[in-house]
């Protein structure tokens, strides 16, 4: 099952879509990181023998799935319906970074996690960036100074808005979202992107959260 963006959410993305991954990043911790930090817990009493790596990979397979469904059975409805199937599928691949981070181990409600969501994700090449842009944005949550777009500007904001999703969930050319907003040829693209893109993002969640085994030196014969 697929689960979309929060209306809230998607408001704030409409008012401010040049910030909208950094209010997607924000959004997932508070209302993900809770649900991840428990499904760990959960797992961990359930299945004692299990291992992170094998814990993660569930997560990961769970979530890939649910990347290729919205994939499949978004697109036909032109320009919104692609920026809704992007806005979709950065959500779920925030919820998958969030949940493979819990599975390791890592607290999926610490704010570090909205910065490794925008740094695995390339929306930032590196940490101190990705804070300072989450700094802005947090700031124009707290001052409200979100303003809803015209009527005579929605088109607009929606492409906008559909690139910066793109960009955050690894559908990164603007010809891909194009080629999404075209009926027929976007249910077979859109199912085939949404799952190599969050396959590759688990890979490197996986290397970011994976811990680090120590390098023993050879001993001597």
């Amino acid at each position: 099952m697929t689960v979309a963006p929060p209306s809230g959410l998607w408001e704030r993305m409409k008012a401010d879509p040049q910030y909208a991954p950094e209010h997607l990043a924000l959004e997932a911790v508070r209302r993900i990181g809770p649900q991840a930090r428990a499904w760990a817990e959960r797992n961990r009493a359930r299945y004692p023998q299990m291992t992170p790596e094998a814990t993660a990979d569930a997560a990961i397979r769970k979530f890939v799935n649910h990347a290729r469904v919205s994939g499949a059975i978004s697109g036909a409805a032109g320009l919104p319906g692609a920026v809704l199937d992007m806005g979709v599928l950065a959500w779920t691949q925030a919820r998958m970074v969030l949940y493979v981070a819990a599975a390791y181990g890592n607290d999926p409600e610490h704010a570090d996690r909205a910065t490794d969501l925008l740094v695995l994700q390339r929306v930032h090449k590196i940490a101190e960036t990705a804070r300072l842009a989450l700094g802005v944005a947090a700031g124009r949550e707290r001052v409200d100074a979100l303003r809803r777009g015209s009527q005579t500007l929605l088109a607009q904001v929606m492409l906008r808005l559909g690139l910066k999703l793109a960009q955050m969930a690894g559908v990164r050319a603007a010809k891909r979202l194009v080629a999404k907003a075209v009926p027929g040829a976007a249910v077979v693209f859109g199912s085939w992107a949404n799952s190599s893109a969050t396959r590759s993002l688990a890979t490197r969640a996986q290397e970011l959260y994976r811990p680090r085994t120590a390098i023993m030196p050879p001993q001597p014969r």
